[in-house]
Formats: C-alpha cells, sequence, structure tokens
C-alpha cells in the first residue's frame, strides 16, 4: 500500500501542467512573444558557450564539476511540486553553478536541462525555451552572482551569501516569468500590472518556502564541494570566494 502511494505521489510531481508552472507550457505564449525572447536569450547562450569553453578547456576536473552542477540544476528543477493555488512550483538549482562558474555559464546548462525537460517529461516546451530559459537561466544566474558578490563585498558570512544569492535567484526567476506571461496577455480589459498581479500571487504561497529550502540546499552542497573537490574554484573564477569555517 505503501509503494502505490509513493509511486502515485511521485507520478504527480512530474504531472505537466498547463502554464503555471516554472517553465512556461508549449504553445502558451504568442508566437511574437516566444520569438521575441528566443532572441533576447541567443546572446547570452553565445557568451555562455565561449565561457565554458574557456573554462573546461584541458580541465578534466573543470568538466566533472560542470556536470555534477547541470545534474544538479536538472534534478531540482525536475521536480514539479502541487500549489495550494492550483499551480506548481519548482527548485532551480541554478545559483550553484552561477556563482562557481560565472553567471553566462548557466545559459548553457539552462537550455539543455529545459531541452531535456521539454522532450522527455512535458515540462515547458520548445516554443518557449527562449522565455523559459531567459528567466531561469540569465535572471536566475545574474541575480545570484551579483548578490553573492554585493554580501561578500559587505564580507558577509559565505554561507550567508550562498544562502541569499540562491533564495532570491529563485524569487526573481519567478517574478521573471510572472512578468513574461503578464506581458502576453496584456489587453485594453487586462492591464500589465493586473496580470503580473494575478500570475505573481498564484507563485507566491508555495515559492516563498520553497526558495527558502533551495537556499539551504545550496549552503549543504557548497560545503560539500570545497570540503572534498581537490579543483581550486578561484583558478576558474577568480571572484569565488568561501571560507568553510564560516
Amino acid at each position: 500500500m505503501m509503494k502505490k502511494r509513493l509511486v502515485y505521489s511521485l507520478f504527480l510531481l512530474l504531472l505537466p501542467s498547463l502554464a503555471w508552472g516554472m517553465h512556461i507550457a508549449e504553445g502558451y505564449l504568442p508566437s511574437t512573444w516566444a520569438g521575441f525572447w528566443t532572441l533576447v536569450f541567443i546572446p547570452f547562450l553565445y557568451m555562455g558557450m565561449r565561457r565554458v569553453n574557456t573554462l573546461t578547456k584541458e580541465n578534466t576536473k573543470a568538466k566533472l564539476l560542470f556536470a555534477v552542477v547541470g545534474a544538479f540544476v536538472f534534478v531540482l528543477s525536475s521536480l514539479k511540486l502541487p500549489s495550494v493555488a492550483g499551480s506548481s512550483s519548482h527548485l532551480t538549482g541554478i545559483a550553484l553553478g552561477a556563482i562557481l562558474f560565472g553567471a553566462s555559464s548557466m545559459s548553457v546548462v539552462g537550455l539543455i536541462v529545459l531541452l531535456f525537460q521539454a522532450l522527455l517529461l512535458a515540462h515547458g516546451g520548445l516554443t518557449t525555451l527562449g522565455a523559459n530559459a531567459f528567466s531561469m537561466a540569465v535572471v536566475g544566474a545574474f541575480v545570484a552572482v551579483w548578490l553573492y558578490r554585493l554580501l561578500q563585498f559587505c564580507k558577509a558570512p559565505s554561507w550567508l551569501s550562498v544562502f541569499v544569492a540562491a533564495f532570491f535567484s529563485d524569487v526573481l526567476i519567478y517574478v521573471c516569468t510572472a512578468f513574461q506571461l503578464a506581458l502576453a496577455f496584456e489587453s485594453p480589459t487586462a492591464s500589465l500590472m493586473a496580470n503580473f498581479n494575478k500570475f505573481i500571487s498564484v507563485f507566491a504561497i508555495t515559492q516563498l518556502p520553497l526558495a527558502v529550502v533551495e537556499g539551504v540546499l545550496t549552503v549543504f552542497l557548497f560545503g560539500l564541494i570545497m570540503k572534498y573537490n581537490s579543483l581550486d574554484i578561484s583558478t576558474i573564477n577568480p571572484s569565488f570566494k568561501w571560507k568553510i569555517n564560516q
């Protein structure tokens, strides 16, 4: 009986939703907006590919760690958690790689992860790939890096810098998604702000506590990486700082 309940629960977590999850569903955005967000994302993808190529060139350890980061993002963002608002919410995992490898590198991870999820799990879609990648792998990544550097500049404890970066990265991804949907469905009867308030209110109920969970998980994994990883992160990302005793 317990096994049946567990299987059923996992099945519900992976069920695709129409458009209220972090990943905007296939065909939900008008073609104009789908194309617009794809074009906006392309320059970041180009920068990310150059960044990843530079970081991992002839550096096996960096490649392995980058693969771990990609797996972390894929697993966390694949778990679709039902919301009391009738939607679904997700962890993202994007802050981890952004702080370790730089924000632009996450555009590559985000594209790969979202492509596999669209094809294999029915999360998101191909036409909305640009919009989803921009919110998760661009907005989420740059927010994480900027906040991490700001807190390090203010000499905050390393664990706190990582936690705050991961928390607000998660939250701002949803804010960006709500804004994308609000723009797409603005009309004389539904203003931009009215739409934004509608979409963001659906996300907020469950996403704020999930952002706390993501912050804790990210700090925990950072601690493991710094303790057991033999690669000196500062050699691939000079702005990175971590004091394990903090």
